[in-house]
């Protein structure tokens, strides 16, 4: 199982954190070691005083695929998701700074929330309308929709499909819009698609 995750895909969110727009797909990977467990709370690690949500719609790879062709992608998942890309934003920096590999402030344990609920694509008329937000302790932080997408998720799944197979219950982080912002202990993080929640956890 890969989590394959986009980054820079929504532009509010490029300006907010002053990244340059890129001119392909951002893509960087997590280990499966990140995944926070079930029911688990999301603990703050001991190396970052700055660690960021980043509230994602999810998609679920249901067949093993290779170089698709982006008509064809729809064929690759029937769920769509809800998920949290916890991003170490201080390690980060420093790492981009020096040019180096984020995955120390991307993968570490329990640094990709993935909701236990997912939603058949048939509920949508449209997987690039999808509209959904994250709310801490009561208030929306987070919100956007999948039409914000500078590259929308069939395209997602044709260009990365160029580099890495894709595999049955690969999940892929399809970016997050603006509004990123730092977690503190005690916040109850919940996220929605529409009316539904998709996930809610607690951060110590």
């Amino acid at each position: 199982m890969k989590l394959i995750c986009i980054g820079r895909n929504y532009a509010k969110h490029i300006e907010e954190l002053d990244n340059e727009r890129p001119e392909h797909p951002v893509v960087f990977l997590k280990p499966d070691s990140s995944i926070l467990l079930s029911k688990h709370p999301f603990v703050i690690p001991p190396f970052s005083n700055d660690v960021h949500h980043e509230v994602e719609v999810l998609i679920k790879i249901k067949k093993i695929g290779k170089y698709i062709d982006e008509k064809f992608a729809a064929t690759y998942y029937d769920e769509i998701g809800l998920g949290i890309d916890f991003t170490a934003r201080d390690l980060q920096a420093q790492l981009k700074e020096k040019g180096l590999p984020w995955e120390k402030a991307k993968g570490f344990d329990g640094a990709a929330v993935i909701g236990t609920k997912w939603l058949p694509v048939s509920d949508f008329e449209t997987v690039d309308d999808i509209s959904f937000r994250l709310e801490s302790n009561g208030e929306v932080v987070q919100q956007g929709s999948t039409k914000e997408m500078l590259w929308k998720i069939d395209a997602l799944i044709s260009y990365v499909s160029q580099y890495f197979t894709l595999k049955i219950g690969d999940v892929i982080f399809t970016g997050t819009p603006a509004g990123v912002a730092r977690v503190q202990e005690n916040d109850k993080l919940k996220g929605f698609i529409g009316d539904t929640e998709m996930f809610s956890i607690n951060v110590k």
